[in-house]
């Protein structure tokens, strides 16, 4: 193990466009989704909509919770509608599984999403036994990351010490929240980020554009 992370013992990941590269383009499926349930919920057209979704996306953290707040929108009829796409996208990835199984300590999924969906996601790339437990967006009391609380619940609901833990995340945003209570911090630089671009990015401990390549590398594998 690499001697900067030889302290870390709780291994945290984000879901999608991180365990599987943005180029599969999973969630344009949800993009699209997203888009027409904004169109149906509000009465608007499907142009209206899409500025309406990002809007939210980007003043709330997710496209739910602007309509939670400003609609009062039913969060499990949202994600039942959204989460609803194929996964013949997706490809089992046994590298990862097994570079993930070598990892020292627990391993947590940290997602926006909703459970039965991170766990179709999982079972498809091959990782469906690879995590101990999926806190996802139920168990952040609906309110997404980056809030400041959905960290925190986190640490709380697994006891873990942020000071020996990792965050792998592809929006580089949702980093900053980890960074600030003590988490080492990893960005999935694969094109998938959709915030506005930070200028500091003092938060960001490590970048890389293949999680798997990653691992591998920092396990010191040839």
């Amino acid at each position: 193990m690499l001697a900067r992370l030889a302290s870390i013992r709780n291994w945290v990941f984000d879901l999608d466009n991180t365990l599987y590269p943005a180029s599969a383009r999973l969630f344009d499926q949800m993009d699209v989704k997203m888009t027409a349930y904004v169109a149906q919920a509000l009465g608007v057209d499907l142009v209206e909509a899409r500025r309406i979704q990002k809007a939210y996306f980007f003043d709330h953290g997710t496209t739910l919770a602007g309509l939670m707040a400003e609609h009062g929108v039913d969060p499990h009829h949202f994600l039942a509608d959204v989460h609803d796409i194929e996964m013949d996208v997706l490809d089992e990835n046994a590298p990862l599984a097994a570079a993930i199984a070598r990892l020292p300590g627990r391993k947590i999924i940290f997602t926006n999403a909703d459970t039965p969906y991170a766990t179709r996601v999982l079972d498809r790339l091959g990782l469906g036994e690879s995590f101990e437990a999926i806190h996802d967006i139920h168990a952040m009391d609906l309110k997404p990351k980056p809030n400041a609380s959905a960290y925190a619940g986190l640490c709380a609901a697994f006891d873990i010490d942020p000071t020996e833990s990792l965050f792998v995340e592809d929006m580089a945003r949702n980093l900053a929240p980890a960074k600030a209570i003590g988490m080492t911090t990893v960005w999935i630089d694969n094109g998938s980020e959709q915030a506005a671009a930070e200028q500091d990015r003092s938060f960001i401990d490590f970048t890389t554009p293949d999680l798997t390549a990653w691992l591998h590398d920092i396990m010191g594998d040839a």
